[in-house]
């Protein structure tokens, strides 16, 4: 299967979900994915974990047979547990098989995956030729600039890995040791726009369809790929792709519209992870939505430290209404 038959271009920008670690499971995919989004992306999913059927690890990969343009993303070191990871997900339903060689994250680093791999890109090629070899369906890759700035070999990684059969690249406007710290280079992904000859997507402080629209002016980048500014909004990928195709931009959901969708994500989470487990991982969407919509302090508090679902949603309408200001 080609990537263009996976996840069809077409003449818009494509806006894809970025995978997050404890954020992009199957219930926010489903979200997001409802506002209208080119692709989302699971959790970074560790592959020997995967096939050695880790009941958490299988948890983060879970796609939602019968959902919309999903992609499942491997992280690892050893080319064989790489390859049968990836050929299980393809034969569960993946239509796209992501690999993650851009997790800044110590104890992935530390594990020699994820950026790490950008030390050493012979071996990050024999993880990719792997993949790509045991799987029909599309391989794309995830990486950052490099690992420092002494090192910004992203233009050559992408170039090996579209002849080894990577279709898509996508590149996070930071080197490794920036982390987080620090504005996106988006201007730097435009060498690996150049080198690559395959759609690459710019990725990075991707917070508004203005930020958007600036990084792929400076990138040439063939899209936009949205993380943790979609933490509360998980409409704004929405936002993004009316915007990049001259249409209005919806508004942000309010009032009850808003209080109906995040009680249906909680009720999602519950479900997907039990509610003892679902109370407490859902507070921290929670958290966001409340930052997002500017809501009562108060209300934030109770809700955070509440263990009772029935409770939370009895706090919604505070939780979700902006507190207005007294005037003097």
């Amino acid at each position: 299967m080609t990537f263009s038959a996976a996840l069809s271009l077409g003449s818009d920008c494509p806006v894809i979900l970025a995978p997050m670690a404890g954020i992009t499971d199957l219930p926010f995919r489903r979200v997001v994915a409802g506002f209208g989004a080119s692709l989302v992306v699971s959790e970074m999913v560790a592959s020997e974990d995967m096939v050695r059927a880790r009941p958490s690890t299988r948890a983060k990969a879970e796609l939602g047979m019968g959902d919309g343009h999903t992609a499942v993303q491997l992280a690892g070191r050893e080319a064989g547990w790489m390859a049968e990871a990836a050929r299980m997900l393809a034969d569960q339903g993946a239509r796209i098989i992501d690999i993650n060689m851009g997790c800044p994250a110590k104890k992935v680093v530390g594990g020699l995956s994820g950026s790490a791999l950008m030390r050493d890109l012979d071996h990050a090629l024999r993880l990719i030729d792997a993949v790509a070899g045991a799987v029909d369906v599309p391989v794309t890759l995830k990486t950052r600039l490099g690992w420092d700035e002494s090192g910004l070999n992203a233009p050559e990684l992408a170039r090996r890995a579209v002849a080894a059969g990577v279709q898509m690249v996508t590149i996070h406007g930071r080197t490794r040791c920036q982390f987080y710290k620090g504005q996106a280079d988006w201007a730097a992904i435009a060498s690996v726009v150049q080198a690559a000859g395959v759609p690459v997507i710019a990725n990075g402080d991707i917070t508004s369809p203005q930020a958007a629209r600036q990084a792929l002016a400076q990138s040439g980048a063939a899209g936009v790929m949205v993380g943790r500014g979609a933490q509360g909004r998980p409409w704004l990928l929405a936002q993004i792709a009316a915007n990049l195709s001259g249409q209005p931009i919806p508004q942000s959901p309010q009032g009850r519209v808003l209080h109906a969708l995040v009680a249906e994500h909680y009720d999602a989470m519950l479900a997907f992870y039990g509610r003892d487990l679902g109370v407490r991982v859902a507070r921290k969407h929670l958290g966001w939505y409340a930052d997002a919509a500017c809501g009562d302090p108060a209300a934030r508090r109770a809700v955070l430290t509440a263990t009772d679902p029935a409770q939370v949603l009895a706090l919604l309408p505070d939780l979700l209404s902006p507190v207005q200001e007294v005037a003097a």
